[in-house]
């Protein structure tokens, strides 16, 4: 709880759907109202489904602001909206994807991913940390993802943004810690939203002028049908990610990362068992390219793989 008693206040970027919104709902709908959610987005016409998920909330625990977080002047005016620009808790959620052969990507894409994957967060995190540094006390959370520790073939510059939001973190944490400021990131695997389903759907049917046919071919025919397998497989909703963020957010010594999924552990693991980075390299060519068809029985062994010991690592929606 904060001082007094007090509700603490959470500000979440990227609530117009998927987890930011999830999160919004299950903090605004806390039992003991222990949060003030202001849930942001980009765009308020996009404001309907997080008013309806809200119900009853909406105006009370959660209030509605508007927030580019690739805008220094809309993050100025939204922190400069709240009482005594106070936030008790930053969860830096707002994201894009990008998906296919990077010869089709153009650098001004390239340069919109890190825009708000990485400048947003940083853009944020800048705004509300002097406060929090003052008053030795706040918490920051940030979305990143499992593709910020293991490189992820045809998401090279998702995957890139993420690594640059970890790199970043880690080190900021440790100047954080000295002022008594937790920060947090939130590292999850597959999620079942829109957006992923919308960028599968829509990259099995787009050209990619500038990429050889063979790239094409394995990007269509091998990589889509092959993360299908591993959404349908290891999935989790935004509901099970805004959870984790909440128990992350209650915990009295919160951990610095928290992979949400289990099932990646191994995955995970295999990359630090070997420092050349030939073991991670050479495991997912091989379940890409050479085992490819035999991706169902590959995600039964990997949750085979996946013990006890290896779950206490995670932190875990239930």
């Amino acid at each position: 709880m904060a001082s007094g008693g007090e509700q603490k206040v959470v500000l979440i970027t990227g609530c117009s759907s998927g987890i930011g919104l999830r999160i919004a709902v299950l903090l605004a709908r806390d039992e003991q109202k222990r949060y003030h959610v202001i849930a942001t987005m980009r765009d308020l016409r996009k404001k309907d489904r997080l008013v309806e998920a809200a119900g009853d909330t909406y105006g009370k625990t959660l209030t509605l602001l508007s927030l580019d977080v690739c805008s220094d002047e809309s993050v100025r005016q939204c922190i400069d909206s709240v009482k005594d620009r106070h936030i008790d808790i930053l969860i830096n959620n707002a994201g894009v994807g990008l998906l296919g052969p990077v010869e089709s990507i153009s650098m001004d894409e390239m340069k919109r991913v890190f825009e708000t994957n990485f400048f947003g967060t940083v853009r944020m995190i800048k705004e509300v940390m002097p406060d929090m540094k003052k008053r030795r006390s706040g918490h920051i959370i940030v979305m990143s993802s499992v593709m910020g520790l293991q490189g992820v073939v045809f998401n090279d510059v998702y995957t890139a943004s993420k690594f640059a939001i970890e790199g970043f973190c880690e080190s900021m944490a440790v100047q954080l810690l000295k002022f008594n400021v937790k920060l947090s990131l939130i590292e999850p695997g597959p999620v079942h939203t829109e957006v992923e389903t919308k960028m599968m759907e829509e990259g099995a049917k787009m050209e990619y002028p500038g990429a050889d046919a063979d790239t094409v071919r394995y990007f269509k025919d091998v990589y889509i049908p092959s993360s299908i397998d591993i959404f349908e497989a290891l999935g989790q909703t935004p509901e099970d990610i805004a959870k984790c963020t909440k128990k992350v957010i209650e915990s009295s010594r919160p951990r610095f990362r928290n992979l949400t999924n289990s099932l990646y552990t191994p995955i995970v693991a295999m990359k630090y068992a070997d420092e050349t980075g030939g073991l991670s390299v050479h495991t997912f060519y091989n379940l890409l390219f050479n085992f490819g068809s035999l991706m169902h029985i590959t995600m039964s062994i990997l949750k085979c793989l996946t013990c006890s010991c290896l779950r206490r690592r995670t932190i875990s929606p239930d």
